[in-house]
């Protein structure tokens, strides 16, 4: 990391990835950050959801500025790779530099956002940096549901520019999201005996690129979880395909890169069924030959369970999957940019419940919108016989053309790189939409630097990018 610029940055880096931070269990980095406030001198207090905030007074000479806040939220997403042995509530994560990216090692990185964790911590051990009054904001379980962004009381900012560190390109400065909700579906299912001469498979598709089911849903990268569902729903037709587990997808907010799933078939038919699932195999390579190199499909035969899920239940479950929307349902019609989206994020069966839980989630800029697509994949599930529940969900950001904080931050970004910014949306929740509700009229803005895979242990940083944001966000700070 000592080598790396800026150096200041990147060593708060290293801190914050020695501290365990999964959503919903941040209690360590809440502590960390609390004696990290206390030790620098500053004004430190959390709120009763968990979030912290660090103020810094001006420097010498910029006390008359505007108070300016830093926001990041100090969870990650916590994936890895099959194959890698790594626990997130205690080890830390393990970074190397692969030419310019910063990678770790079958997990992911967590520059999601601790990147941002770190350019505040930096400005905050800062003697040497120009700024106005500051007010480094922490929020607590961005990824899994915003709690932190809902449980702020409307006064625990009290600044009126807000900067959010938590996008992935660098140049690109965002001005607005979008809004989303989760839909859940539950089956309850009964145990069946298996029926006699058959024989039991064991289905696998792997490897997929996956990534944010906001922000990468346009990029057409293939969801397991819709894979796997043709050949069930093909089996379920050709040979009366009995369900005995499936496990499929991860996270709700990530396009699913593994599915599995347990069947039955008749003991005669298993040698067809290879051939079709490699038919299957051989279509989606072709379908997805640009974005899913690594895609794997895997057929074992395995021990003949002794029941399955009952018929019926086993068959409304597939044919939902094989129906519910997925994917990218809408475009903006005013800009190039994903207005309404579903991604069917997992389903998965719970033999202690005797349950197979489904769990989406739909985003839009629109909110009729969302509403509507939220109501359609209701209906499938609804339609299968499941117990649906839609949840309330998260306010979009609508851009504000009149943005003081957008024009200097145009303007500093020009002056540094010569070029123009783009400035656009983001078909992705940001904790700015929440806050756009809790501080109506507060100017805001958010960028970072470049990052690819997020949500995945594919998950890496574009080295560079970090000084490059570094150096815009002084700019701001010295110019707002």
């Amino acid at each position: 990391m000592s080598n790396l610029v800026p150096e200041s940055v990147f060593r708060c880096f290293a801190e914050v990835n020695k501290i365990p931070r999964p959503s919903k269990k941040e209690e360590q980095m809440i502590e960390f950050l609390l004696q990290f406030g206390h030790r620098m001198g500053l004004e430190t207090r959390r709120d009763e959801t968990g979030n912290v905030i660090i103020r810094k007074p001006a420097t010498p000479g910029m006390e008359g500025r505007p108070t300016v806040i830093l926001q990041s939220h100090m969870d990650m997403v916590c994936e890895k790779n099959n194959d890698v042995e790594f626990d997130f509530t205690r080890d830390a994560i393990q970074t190397y530099v692969d030419g310019e990216w910063m990678k770790a090692k079958g997990t992911t990185l967590g520059a999601d956002d601790g990147i941002g964790v770190a350019m505040e911590m930096a400005l905050l051990e800062a003697t040497d940096i120009p700024h106005g009054p500051l007010e480094c904001v922490f929020t607590r379980d961005e990824e899994t549901g915003l709690s932190g962004a809902f449980g702020m009381k409307g006064d625990f900012m009290s600044g009126r520019y807000l900067i959010n560190l938590d996008s992935e390109d660098e140049g690109e400065i965002f001005v607005s999201c979008a809004g989303g909700c989760g839909t859940t579906a539950v089956w309850s299912y009964a145990d069946q005996p298996t029926p006699d001469h058959s024989f039991a498979l064991r289905l696998t598709v792997k490897g997929l690129t996956g990534g944010h089911s906001g922000d990468d849903i346009d990029k057409k990268r293939a969801n397991a979880n819709k894979l796997l569902a043709r050949f069930l729903y093909h089996g379920m037709k050709k040979w009366g395909l009995l369900l005995a587990d499936i496990q499929a997808g991860g996270l709700h907010n990530a396009i699913p890169r593994e599915a599995s799933a347990t069947v039955v078939i008749p003991f005669d038919k298993k040698e067809e069924a290879r051939v079709d699932w490699n038919l299957l195999a051989a279509a989606a390579e072709e379908e997805y030959s640009v974005t899913e190199k690594g895609m794997q499909f895997l057929m074992e035969s395995t021990d003949v369970p002794k029941t399955v899920v009952d018929k019926q239940t086993g068959d409304n479950v597939i044919r939902a999957m094989q129906a519910v929307d997925n994917g990218v349902m809408a475009m903006c019609q005013d800009i190039a940019l994903v207005e309404t989206s579903s991604n069917l994020a997992s389903i998965r069966l719970n033999a202690e419940a005797h349950e197979i839980k489904a769990i989406t989630s739909q985003r839009s800029s629109i909110l009729s919108a969302r509403q509507n697509m939220a109501a359609t994949v209701a209906a499938v599930f609804e339609l299968s016989g499941a117990r649906v529940e839609t949840g309330e969900g998260y306010p979009g950001w609508k851009m504000n053309p009149d943005s003081h904080l957008l024009k200097v931050a145009v303007a500093e970004y020009k002056k540094l790189f010569g070029k123009e910014p783009v400035v656009r949306g983001i078909h992705a929740g940001l904790e700015c939409g929440l806050f756009s509700e809790k501080y109506p009229g507060m100017d805001m803005v958010s960028f970072g630097p470049t990052l690819r895979g997020v949500h995945s242990p594919d998950e890496r940083l574009l080295v560079p990018t970090v000084d490059m944001v570094w150096r815009h966000l002084l700019s701001i700070l010295a110019n707002i």
